[in-house]
């Protein structure tokens, strides 16, 4: 096996930089053993950035772009601490499915970077991946912070820790960190600016490394590569998920991190009436806008609850299925969907799905920032509160930071993309909170306002 130095490493760019013929002629002249002896060297073959940094470091945290190989450096460095010793590691994921589907039988899982004599098993019942050696590491979902109440562990890989609905089960870990000789956590994610993520880069024992997905653009495929450039380079959501970028809060938005956070609860109280919202694309496909579904709620005391976000890319009978399957799930009482675009086809795609659900069609009036402004004073006066932390989509903007986005001259061009959670969000918080002035009544008001300054003059 390849030794791992850093002269190793200064070797490698060197190698990475000859022309492909030279680099043919010299993977050529290699046995079979060394060959796959070199494929499974990580510190050989690795970037610098996704190397564990040097020095006493409790958390190493790596943020970078889509397809930067984020998975593959934790994964590798779980590896080197079985290596090295370690015997109980937590492997957590913001969702079950994305530990097993991403952190264990992913490409660049743990099964897959291990040499064929040190390949772990995995035993999905009882979430354990388990090394020749007798060291296991054990999956856990963030939505369920309780379940790292109690183990304990000497090692720890966090994966997109900024997607983490439930940011106590990151204390939850840390206090599970608790055996060995020096037990350390690799957290590897695309930047969000989450209260969590910002605390761990002012954290003075985080050591920080970044990349961007054109670090890693040997090994992504070239469609892929394409698609994000023509559709993201130059925007907002690039910015973020290409190079990695923390964005801060957009200026002359109407809403801001500090403003959610302050008014983010664990868990919803006793709802008197809930609806799912929903902006329905126009379109479907690959490159289409999202379908915003969003589902609130309100209590008795006014205030206002957003309780979950399922928007997505999806053919009409999909967000249809989508919208009532909330609907059902959450004990809705009704479907509230824009018609501007669909008509009646929006109504009669969701009938078709279930006939008797409660349905109110809505028609957008005014702009999309003028709908938005009686929602956002809602939250500037902490009557909105968002449960838990609301999933991150595996493209695009999230609820949230689509929110913080959202200014008064937003232009979807400029930002690429159309902010279809934010409109959901918003007719459901006006259907359950704004009330509307009847046109007659206002224009009474009126009437009596110009009486008032006739008599006075």
């Amino acid at each position: 096996m390849l030794q791992s130095t850093q002269p190793m490493r200064l070797k490698l760019r060197h190698y990475a930089s000859w022309p492909p013929e030279v680099r043919k002629a010299a993977l050529a002249s290699l046995t079979a053993e060394q060959r796959i002896n070199l494929l499974y060297d990580w510190p050989f073959r690795a970037r610098e950035e996704q190397l564990p940094p040097e020095g006493d470091w409790r958390t190493w945290l790596y943020l970078a772009g889509r397809g930067a190989g984020k998975t593959r450096s934790g994964a590798e460095w779980v590896r080197a601490q079985v290596k090295d010793g370690c015997k109980r590691i937590a492997v957590v994921a913001p969702t079950a499915s994305d530990a097993r589907d991403v952190m264990v039988e992913g490409q660049s899982g743990l099964l897959s970077v291990c040499h064929p004599d040190e390949r772990p098993t995995y035993h999905p019942a009882t979430r354990r991946v388990i090394w020749p050696s007798g060291a296991l590491a054990t999956l856990y979902s963030a939505d369920e912070p309780e379940r790292l109440r109690g183990p304990q562990h000497d090692a720890a890989w966090a994966d997109e820790i900024g997607s983490w609905r439930y940011p106590d089960a990151w204390d939850m870990l840390r206090f599970g960190l608790r055996i060995g000789d020096d037990p350390r956590v690799v957290v590897t994610t695309t930047p969000r600016p989450t209260k969590l993520v910002r605390e761990l880069l002012a954290d003075p024992t985080t050591a920080i490394t970044r990349g961007s997905s054109y670090d890693n653009r040997a090994n992504l495929a070239p469609a892929f590569f394409a698609q994000i450039i023509r559709k993201y380079e130059g925007t907002r959501l690039g910015r973020q998920e290409i190079l990695a970028e923390l964005l801060e809060d957009t200026p002359g938005a109407l809403w801001n991190y500090e403003m959610l956070e302050a008014g983010r609860v664990e868990y919803a109280p006793d709802l008197q009436r809930i609806v799912v919202a929903i902006d329905p694309a126009v379109t479907s496909g690959e490159d289409a806008d999202e379908t915003g579904i969003v589902v609130a709620g309100k209590a008795s005391d006014g205030h206002g609850y957003v309780v979950a976000d399922h928007s997505g890319r999806y053919a009409p009978i999909e967000w249809a299925r989508t919208a009532i399957n909330a609907y059902r799930t959450h004990s809705a009482d009704r479907i509230v969907a824009e018609v501007n675009n669909g008509g009646e086809m929006v109504e009669a795609t969701i009938r078709m799905v279930d006939p008797d659900v409660p349905f109110t069609a809505v028609r957008a009036s005014r702009g999309k920032v003028v709908r938005a402004e009686p929602v956002a004073a809602l939250y500037e006066q902490g009557r909105v509160h968002h449960v838990g932390r609301l999933p991150q989509p595996e493209h695009g903007l999230s609820l949230e930071d689509q929110m913080c986005a959202f200014t008064t001259d937003f232009d979807p061009k400029m930002a690429g993309y159309s902010p279809d959670r934010v409109d959901a969000l918003v007719w459901a918080l006006s259907e359950l909170m704004v009330e509307a002035i009847p046109y007659g009544g206002l224009m009474q008001f009126i009437a009596g306002e110009l009486a008032e300054i006739a008599e006075r003059a």
